[in-house]
C-alpha cells in the first residue's frame, strides 16, 4: 500500500533528526566540543540572513536558507568528508549522490524533486544563492576556528595554502565577505603560528 503525503513527509522529517548526530570537525565557539551537522546548517541559514547584503548578486534569500538547511542531508548515509580530507573527497561525490537518491526519495514525488534539484544547485554552483550558500559554506568554519584560536587546524596541522585551497571559490559568493574573513580569521591565525605557512 502506497504510504499517504503527510506520511511520506513525517517519514522525512524523522530522518532528518539524525543530522543531529553527524559530527564535523569545527569546534564551537567555546572549543569544547564539535559542532554537528544540524548545528551548521542552523548557523548558515542564520548567517545569510543577516549578511544577505554582502551577497555579489542579488539573491533570493529564503532560497538560500533552504539550500544551506537541506545541502548536508546525504551526510545522514554518506558521513561528513572533512574539508582537508584528501582521501575521503575521492569517493565523495559517489557516496553522496547515492545518498540523496535514498534521503529526498522519502518525499512525495513534487518535494523530492525540488529539494533535490536544490541540492543539485548548491553542488554545481549553478546560480547566485549557490555561490552565496558555498561562501557561508567556507565562512562559518572559518569563524569557528579564529573563535576557538585555531584549535581544529592545529589539531589536524592545517596549513594556509589548505585553506586557501579550500577557499579559492569564496569570493564567487560574497568578495566582501571573503576579504573580511580573510583579514579577521586568516590572517591573524598565520601571525599566531595557528596555521602554518
Amino acid at each position: 500500500m502506497e504510504k499517504g503525503r503527510l506520511e511520506q513527509q513525517f517519514e522525512f522529517i524523522r530522518e532528518m533528526d539524525k543530522e543531529k548526530f553527524i559530527g564535523r570537525q569545527t569546534y564551537l565557539s567555546d572549543g569544547v566540543r564539535k559542532e554537528n551537522d544540524a548545528e551548521h546548517a542552523w548557523h548558515m541559514a542564520l548567517m545569510t540572513i543577516l549578511l544577505s547584503e554582502y551577497a555579489n548578486e542579488e539573491i533570493n534569500v529564503l532560497k538560500t536558507v533552504a539550500m544551506l538547511l537541506i545541502h548536508d542531508l546525504v551526510e545522514i548515509d554518506a558521513g561528513d568528508t572533512y574539508a582537508y580530507d584528501e582521501e575521503g573527497k575521492k569517493t565523495k561525490e559517489q557516496r553522496e549522490r547515492k545518498a540523496a537518491e535514498r534521503i529526498y526519495g522519502l518525499l512525495p514525488s513534487d518535494q523530492q524533486r525540488w529539494l533535490r534539484e536544490l541540492w543539485e544547485e548548491f553542488e554545481e554552483w549553478k546560480s547566485p544563492e549557490a555561490r552565496f550558500a558555498h561562501a557561508m559554506d567556507c565562512v562559518q568554519p572559518l569563524m569557528l576556528n579564529a573563535a576557538t584560536d585555531g584549535k581544529s587546524w592545529e589539531e589536524h596541522g592545517i596549513c594556509l595554502s589548505q585553506v586557501l585551497q579550500r577557499n579559492k571559490r569564496t569570493a564567487e559568493g560574497s568578495k566582501e565577505l571573503w576579504e573580511y574573513a580573510y583579514k579577521n580569521f586568516i590572517a591573524p591565525s598565520v601571525e599566531k603560528g595557528r596555521l602554518k605557512e
